[in-house]
């Protein structure tokens, strides 16, 4: 797997799709690995060039010592593209992940386009993290085992009749959180960053075509935020997704995959 590196960070990313056609890179949320993407990432393969790496402090990627800053992680990004020899990308981001791409687009020059899914511009005047929504993230019953933890963790961020409609998927993606999430220190290094973030004065700036989607029953990062992304991004195009909850990519995967290709398509 080709590594990336940001001064003494290294950043562990993978590659598909054929190398001629633009190229997509995913940026994934708070403590989350590569295979949040998977959905959307895998048949877009089949059209464009991808670029999925782990965030710092996640997966296989280092985790060097908190707290970290979104500007750090859009940096790690650049790293990533920059050792793939790629000279514009059109950037994916959800939940931090779309902080991240924001932030990407601001410092640096190689963003073609922007797609931020379930995500905020941060500082004051973004709608918060609930309370309730925070207990169930941060603080975990102390007698759940590594499985129940991690169940008990995204209770928010999927939708009440999920887990037993698709019990099988569910149990997959607890497999594939507990070989790559982020170690508890790279996830409380990454929460500080998701904090401190904080671009709505800077969005004028954003003059690419990007693309907001959202799902109407978001219990991490409400609804409002995409509206308030809408409202000061100057090219913004806002999809929202009735009834979808924070992972509404991977409740919903089908119909947000064709949304994001129509929109890759025509600014490809």
């Amino acid at each position: 797997m080709p590594t990336a590196h940001n001064g003494d960070v290294a950043l562990a990313y993978d590659r598909e799709g054929p190398r001629d056609a633009p190229t997509v890179a995913f940026v994934e949320g708070l403590g989350y690995g590569r295979w949040m993407w998977q959905f959307q990432r895998d048949p877009l393969s089949e059209a464009y060039d991808t670029i999925v790496f782990d965030n710092r402090g996640t997966g296989e990627s280092d985790c060097p010592e908190g707290p970290y800053t979104i500007a750090e992680m859009a940096g790690d990004l650049d790293a990533v593209l920059d050792d793939a020899g790629v000279e514009s990308a059109h950037v994916v981001g959800a939940s931090m992940g779309g902080m991240i791409a924001q932030r990407y687009a601001l410092d640096y020059d190689r963003a073609e386009s922007l797609a931020l899914l379930c995500t905020s511009h941060g500082g004051e005047d973004a709608v918060p993290v609930p309370p309730e929504t925070q207990a169930f993230m941060f603080d975990v019953p102390e007698d759940a085992d590594e499985r129940e933890e991690i169940r008990y963790k995204m209770t928010p961020a999927i939708s009440d009749g999920f887990a037993e409609a698709s019990p099988d998927l569910l149990e997959d993606i607890v497999d594939w959180r507990l070989d790559s999430d982020a170690s508890e220190a790279g996830r409380n290094a990454q929460a500080a960053a998701v904090q401190a973030f904080d671009a709505a004065a800077e969005l004028d700036d954003l003059t690419l075509p990007t693309l907001l989607m959202h799902g109407t029953d978001d219990e991490v990062l409400p609804v409002e935020n995409a509206h308030a992304l809408a409202d000061r991004l100057p090219h913004a195009e806002l999809e929202l997704f009735e009834g979808g909850p924070h992972l509404f990519f991977v409740e919903q995967a089908d119909a947000v995959t064709d949304r994001l290709r129509s929109f890759l398509d025509s600014h490809a």
